[in-house]
């Protein structure tokens, strides 16, 4: 297998839903969908489909009456084995030509193209999202697998080193070993293939143990990254909870490497649990993790403050608030802080909500019913500690429902501007100066995104140097990053700052070995 010669890396084009033909395309998609839907999932484990005892039941959380599939859950033993096959094959997949590592991502971003209506709607379907959210979702993913198969490419070539006299002077990049890769649940494809194929494309071989609250998702992936020609034992599918099944697969003495993106509570326990040495274990474990974010964005008085409130309710409120990058906390000039209010609740309130599958929805059901009572929990601490702006109410709909809400008047202690919630629950605080916004958004453990509305080029210049986050945004809303253009990852407590979708990050995957040949 050759791979083709590359073009220079685009983005994948949206779809516009607002026309009536996309619209109608998705609809049928989700219809299609819908008659495969309570299906039996199996684990893949040493090139095999492998049962098990216990089923995993995924639901719709528009409407959690409906199965999406079962999926068979893992255990120790079946984890431990994982890795075991995962090991026993990286010497084979190490050494399998590049060219023929990188045209498996380019047929896999093929096979999502052509199957892009369909995969939206197990989005649609399993995580509850908009048809653009997973429209975004999708092509997310299409770009991880091009933009990696061209960085590999490069890494494959590297830039000359400098030669000393009489010898050959080179340094090539080797891949690590058994990768373990921890998706997450809201980005159910994008993450998820992101984080898989960046591994593989390096020559190690994963073991993918998807969120329980999206399998179907994964197990669909699996099937794809098959039929692009991976080979049966360089990926093992793993599914199982995090007691068992994640910290086998984190502390077992093979595991070379694990790719996490979650909370910052299991981000911190699998650092701790990987640090640790057991028996048997030759190398200090390579952890990757993307561990969430209290994100804000700083109002000042010289804004375009319509275009502010678009940003900040756009932010906030995009599939509900469940994104690490989304804006949970507005930090608003005391100038115009009281129209500032004004625009966003208006905002807010025209917001639709409802199933997901209905186009016409704007904000669809959170993810499952302990995050729906986890958010209820703090929208009633937050009416506390601040002034109830709009939302805050109960939708009368069957599935998992939480009404975007805004939350005025927050002081910097309050738990709801300190603490990640993960919810459509928004924090206003009022700032009495430009300097004094930039304190309030770097108290925070966080350091994910962030977003400053200012026509001041000073200020721009200020907020650049002293807003301490790993993506930053000027002008413009603080979700929405594009592989090759937005490089991922935050400081602090948001995680290690691995830049996903950028040049660098294929080097979280790889180890340099210096070679020098005495020549003459």
């Amino acid at each position: 297998m050759n791979a083709p010669a590359l073009p220079a890396f685009a983005n994948e084009a949206y779809a516009d839903f607002t026309l009536p033909a996309n619209r109608q395309r998705q609809l049928e998609a989700i219809a299609a969908v819908r008659g495969e839907l309570g299906r039996n999932y199996h684990n893949w484990i040493a090139g095999r489909a492998v049962r098990a005892g216990q089923w995993l039941a995924s639901v719709n959380p528009s409407q959690p009456s409906e199965i999406i599939g079962r999926h068979a859950k893992a255990d120790a033993a079946q984890a431990a084995l994982a890795v075991d096959d995962a090991h026993a094959f990286f010497g084979e997949w190490a050494f399998t030509p590049v060219a023929d590592r990188v045209a498996i991502l380019i047929e896999t971003a093929a096979i999502l193209r052509r199957r892009k209506a369909e995969f939206n709607a197990w989005l649609i379907l399993e995580s509850g999202k908009s048809f653009a959210e997973a429209e975004a979702d999708t092509a997310e993913a299409i770009d991880f697998c091009e933009y990696y198969a061209r960085q590999m490419l490069r890494y494959a070539s590297p830039e000359p080193i400098v030669q000393m006299p009489g010898e050959k002077n080179e340094m090539v990049y080797l891949p690590l070993g058994v990768g373990v890769v921890i998706p997450p649940w809201n980005f159910p494809l994008a993450i998820l293939a992101g984080t898989t194929v960046a591994a593989l494309v390096c020559g190690n071989t994963v073991v993918l143990k998807p969120s329980s609250e999206t399998p179907i998702v994964a197990a669909k992936f699996v099937e794809v990254l098959r039929e692009a020609g991976l080979p049966p034992r360089a990926l093992a599918l793993c599914v199982g909870s995090g007691a068992e099944v994640g910290d086998t697969l984190v502390t077992h003495p093979k595991t070379r490497f694990i790719s996490f993106t979650g909370s910052r509570e299991v981000g911190l326990r699998i650092n701790e649990l990987a640090a640790r040495p057991v028996p048997g274990c030759i190398w200090i474990k390579r952890v990757v993790a993307e561990m969430g974010g209290k994100d804000a964005i700083l109002v000042n008085d010289d804004a375009d403050i319509d275009a502010a409130a678009s940003g900040v309710v756009a932010s906030a409120f995009g599939f509900q608030g469940q994104k690490c990058s989304a804006c949970s906390r507005a930090i608003v000039h005391e100038a115009v802080y009281g129209p500032f209010l004004d625009l966003v609740k208006a905002k807010t309130e025209a917001l639709t909500q409802g199933p997901a599958d209905d186009p016409a929805n704007h904000c669809g059901p959170v993810i499952s019913a302990k995050a729906q009572q986890t958010i209820a929990a703090y929208i009633e601490t937050g009416k506390r500690e601040g002034r109830l702006l709009t939302g805050g109410g109960d939708l009368a709909e069957n599935g998992y429902y939480v009404q975007p809400t805004v939350i005025a008047d927050v002081g910097r202690s309050a738990r709801i501007f300190q603490e990640e919630i993960f919810g459509p629950v928004l924090a206003i605080t009022k700032a009495d100066s430009f300097d004094h916004g930039l304190e309030l958004v770097n108290d925070s453990d966080y350091g994910l995104t962030g977003a400053v509305y200012t026509r001041n080029p000073a200020n721009l210049e200020k907020a650049r140097r002293h807003f301490h986050v790993g993506n930053l945004y000027l002008n413009r809303k603080c979700t929405g990053a594009m592989v090759g253009a937005h490089p991922f990852g935050g400081f602090n407590m948001s995680g290690t700052d691995s830049k996903a979708g950028g040049p660098d990050y294929l080097l979280q995957f790889l180890q340099a070995k210096s070679i020098a040949e005495k020549i003459g």
